[in-house]
């Protein structure tokens, strides 16, 4: 089935304006929604906002969560150098749990890699953030349990 097939038919004539990645958009709310889909206010919405922000939009009405604006990377990297990338990535998502995204992981071997690389030249804020990032992983009790540490060291050395 095509996607201007799932759509109501009042508004087949105003897809090639609205375009075809935003009419998909559209498509999934209607199938979602099925007889119940209210057409006019998605149609609006998808001709005054920009795609990227629609397509949020629609990701936040289907599933109830934010999503966080996103943006492809390229680089290149030698066939040599896949290997080692895939194994970190692999090693990060088992550590971190199977089910985050590969650009998650990435961020997490950054953060710590920046987390150690300035040893010599140590900047508060990088490492602080660093910091930040990698408690956010742990659970909740260790988490609390940390910070309990942190604040009794802290009182110690007062």
């Amino acid at each position: 089935m095509a996607i201007h097939e799932r759509l109501p038919k009042q508004i087949h004539s105003g897809l090639k304006q609205l375009g075809w990645t935003k009419a998909r958009e559209l498509a999934r709310v209607a199938r979602s929604e099925g007889q119940n889909f209210d057409c006019a206010p998605w149609v609006h919405k998808a001709s005054t906002m920009p795609k990227e922000e629609f397509r949020r939009e629609v990701d936040r009405y289907l599933t109830g969560r934010e999503s966080e604006p996103w943006e492809l990377l390229y680089f290149k990297v030698y066939k040599s150098q896949i290997p080692v990338i895939e194994r970190g990535l692999e090693t990060a998502s088992l550590m971190l749990g199977s089910d985050k995204s590969r650009g998650y992981c990435l961020e997490m071997i950054c953060a710590d890699f920046l987390a150690g690389a300035h040893l010599d030249d140590v900047s508060p804020d990088t490492l602080s953030m660093s910091l930040k990032t990698l408690i956010a992983f742990l659970p909740q009790d260790r988490r609390a349990e940390l910070l309990e540490q942190l604040q009794i060291e802290a009182r110690q050395s007062e």
